[in-house]
């Protein structure tokens, strides 16, 4: 082993420990990667920013502009409308997986779970099904459908970029689709057989305004009719169904505090259903506690909103007292959160906020369109929804439809038609220019051109042929479906825990090394990765759409086991069954 690829081999052992264990932000950990690759020599400073040039990165930053113009636009409001209008859960979800199919071929899945969640929420209870039953699957579909196409999911479009940087492969936008959905109609078809075993959890009451149960921090009032007695005595419990979950008195936390007696100006920790918990706040006298200001919200017209945190939000990670600085989140009161699995149990102005948490929010309603446009949240529920802009909606849709089928043509490349679509987007008005730069998820597309680097380095120092070797190349002689199965099953465990993008950049490499060792067409490899990199099926944290429905339906971390666990089984057979048929290896 050289020391080149000894130092290569560390900075990725320790890239994907940080990865796995997410003690330090994806898009850290990318910057970290570039630095480190610079600084040691394993290659130049220009190779090392390639990435953010990279055709890759900027058709995934435009893709997020193409989504958010499809949404703002309002030419996804049609899907609530049939959803509202079936009447079986069977047929529900067969429309959800042809309507989250179609969209998740051609935009971020997770823009389409993104959207699906609330319709999902509003409509399943209509035909008498808990949302958890389709929750789930939802996100199992929208992983799946997004690798039938180049453009479907980033980790595609990462891995034909390392190919085509080595002239290995340059796949085009169907190359791979009749083999996606073979592989989808195999998983909509178990899914449908076993989405009744999923928990009967999620929203407990039959109204899709309420999410369950937040907990809210309370201050008490001079005028508050707690004073003098304690919260077990009061109506509070009886009336409003409320539990107590803290008593805080000058800083001091006390010990049961159902049975204390109320003084001015105690912190109350305060667990109940959202339409509860306004009712206490005005009958006992109480105030959010100071961790926010709005004072200023008095005379104001406000709307009650049920929004989720989504992936790569600013809420992300920062506490309440840190987050209202600008724009529309000054005049945001928080009333409670809720975090699945977790009951609150500090003062809000001290919590972190993580992905997936819902936040029950008082809005201005002069600022409840902005709210809404803003990709750091999912709105759950609210008092009015959006209209659509009239010719708008079918313009985004020609736009995305012009842009994929110019580039499936090959009259121009994917990212010459995505960046070209995303202009129009903003040209018409589906979005503004402010909300174009909003919708792109800056940490991934850092991320992603932060990992294209360490593919080149592990090429170019010769790491990943050492790794072959010493891997696959032991079982060379049992010829290359052996090799095929090892490096799916391998990309397909990492990708479980942690980024589906760096795991794909570390085995694209991989992929073609083990194919010049064998001798062999480095395409069936390379599909492997891409099927086995973009779709984690069976935790809560390996991949986006997943983390967002374990907060929204109410799961444990066993049922993406139990169910996703023979979903891989089933995909990974029929993989390494037709992709030979497909992509022969003598090719």
């Amino acid at each position: 082993m050289t020391l080149e690829i000894g130092l290569t081999l560390f900075i990725t052992a320790v890239a994907i420990v940080l990865f796995a264990t997410e003690k330090v932000r994806m898009d850290a950990v990318a910057i970290l990667l570039i630095v480190s690759l610079a600084a040691t020599g394993l290659i130049d400073g220009k190779d090392a920013l390639s990435g953010f040039s990279n055709s890759s990165t900027i058709t995934v930053a435009a893709m997020f502009i193409l989504a958010a113009g499809l949404q703002h636009s309002g030419a996804l409001n049609r899907i609530g409308q049939m959803l509202g209008r079936v009447k079986s859960p069977l047929m529900f979800l067969l429309v959800m997986f042809v309507s989250a199919t179609v969209m998740s071929m051609f935009i971020s899945n997770t823009a389409v779970v993104a959207v699906f969640i609330p319709i999902v929420l509003a409509s399943a209870y209509k035909i008498g099904m808990a949302p958890s039953k389709a929750l789930l699957p939802l996100s199992l579909v929208a992983q799946m459908a997004g690798l039938t196409t180049l453009i479907g999911t980033s980790s595609n479009l990462l891995v034909n970029g390392i190919a085509e940087q080595q002239g290995a492969a340059d796949f085009g936008v169907f190359d791979f689709t009749l083999f996606g959905l073979l592989l989808l109609a195999a998983g909509c078809v178990y899914l449908l057989l076993v989405y009744r075993f999923l928990p009967d959890t999620g929203m407990q009451e039959n109204d899709s305004r309420s999410n369950g149960h937040y907990v809210a921090e309370f201050q008490v009032k001079q005028d508050s009719l707690l004073i003098g007695q304690t919260i077990s005595d009061s109506a509070m419990r009886k009336e409003f169904h409320a539990f107590p979950l803290a008593l805080i008195r000058r800083g001091e936390k006390l010990s049961l505090p159902a049975h204390q007696m109320v003084h001015v100006d105690d912190v109350l920790l305060i667990r109940a259903e959202p339409e509860n918990l306004l009712g206490l706040q005005q009958q006992f006298g109480l105030e959010l506690h100071d961790n926010q200001d709005n004072s200023h919200q008095e005379e104001q017209d406000l709307v009650v909103v049920e929004a989720m945190i989504a992936p790569g939000s600013d809420w992300a990670q920062e506490r309440l007292d840190t987050l209202q600085d600008d724009g529309w989140s000054r005049s945001v009161q928080v009333i409670g959160v809720q975090r699945r699995g977790n009951i609150v149990r500090k003062q809000l102005g001290r919590l972190k906020f993580k992905v997936g948490d819902i936040l029950l929010l008082l809005v201005p309603r002069k600022d409840i369109d902005d709210f809404r446009r803003d990709s750091a949240f999912i709105v759950l529920a609210e008092g009015e929804k959006p209209m659509p802009n009239s010719w708008r909606a079918p313009f985004s849709i020609v736009v995305m439809l012009a842009v994929v089928i110019v580039a499936a043509l090959e009259w121009a490349h994917i990212s010459m038609t995505s960046m070209m679509g995303a202009v129009a987007m903003v040209a018409a008005g589906c979005l503004s220019a402010e909300a174009a730069y909003k919708a792109i998820n800056w940490r991934i597309i850092i991320l992603l051109a932060g990992l294209l680097p360490l593919g080149l380095a592990m090429t170019e120092t010769g790491a990943a042929q050492y790794v072959v070797d010493h891997t696959v190349g032991l079982v060379k002689d049992s010829g290359p479906l052996l090799a095929l199965g090892a490096l799916y099953l391998v990309t397909k465990l990492l990708t479980e825990f942690m980024s589906n993008s760096g795991v794909a950049v570390l085995f694209a490499p991989i992929a073609i090394s083990t194919a010049k060792m064998l001798g062999v067409s480095p395409e069936p490899f390379l599909i492997a990765v891409m099927f086995a990199a973009g779709a984690s099926l069976m935790t809560p944290v390996g991949y986006q759409t997943n983390t967002m429905v374990y907060g929204a339906g109410g799961y444990r971390f066993g049922d993406f086991v139990k169910i996703g666990l023979p979903l891989n089984v089933i995909l990974m057979a029929l993989t390494l069954l037709l992709i030979p048929m497909f992509w022969p290896f003598e090719g």
